[in-house]
């Protein structure tokens, strides 16, 4: 499988999981006010938790997958508009065709501010920028929701693990 593949799937996986989480919190009767909770008072809000991971997904889909993707900028307003929003993100990663990416070796040019500047292969950005700061995003989504009280464990986080479950060996 090509990177591009691998990172498609994770990004289909752990979409997943963010909308399983916020139904979780949905059903646990949690309000849109919980947008505004933060783990550390330095910290994003679980509102900004929700855009940034999804913007990682857009930003790779932008910077190697031959898309045009706005990001998200505007601020979310309620968790059913989140789970809309990562239901549409979802739509085009599943459009995304693998073999339109970036080679392996393709350069990505990353400029985040006037003093941070990263120049990296396809590949590289993939893995060493935007999956790592993906996960971190739904890392912080899953314990904010956890802080408030959802009652959701290690399998809430993966719940894409069901589909090769199989009867324990004897």
């Amino acid at each position: 499988m090509s990177y591009a593949s691998d990172a498609l799937i994770t990004f289909d996986n752990m979409l997943g999981t963010l909308d399983h989480l916020i139904r979780k919190a949905q059903d646990a009767g949690l309000t849109d006010e919980i947008l505004a909770s933060k783990l550390a008072e330095d910290m994003f809000p679980l509102e900004l938790q929700f855009r940034v991971a999804i913007n990682q997904v857009l930003l790779a889909l932008n910077q190697v997958g031959g898309q045009t993707a706005p990001l998200e900028k505007t601020a979310y307003r309620s968790l059913a508009e989140v789970r809309e929003r990562i239901a549409d993100v979802r739509a085009r990663v599943d459009q995304a065709d693998a073999t339109d990416w970036s080679p392996t070796d393709g350069t990505v040019d990353l400029t985040l501010t006037k003093e941070v500047r990263f120049v990296m292969t396809a590949e590289a950005d993939i893995r060493d920028w935007i999956l790592p700061n993906f996960y971190f995003h739904v890392t912080m989504a899953y314990a904010l929701l956890r802080q408030a009280g959802v009652e959701i464990g290690k399998m809430d986080f993966i719940p894409h693990m069901e589909r090769y479950k199989a009867a324990p060996a004897l």
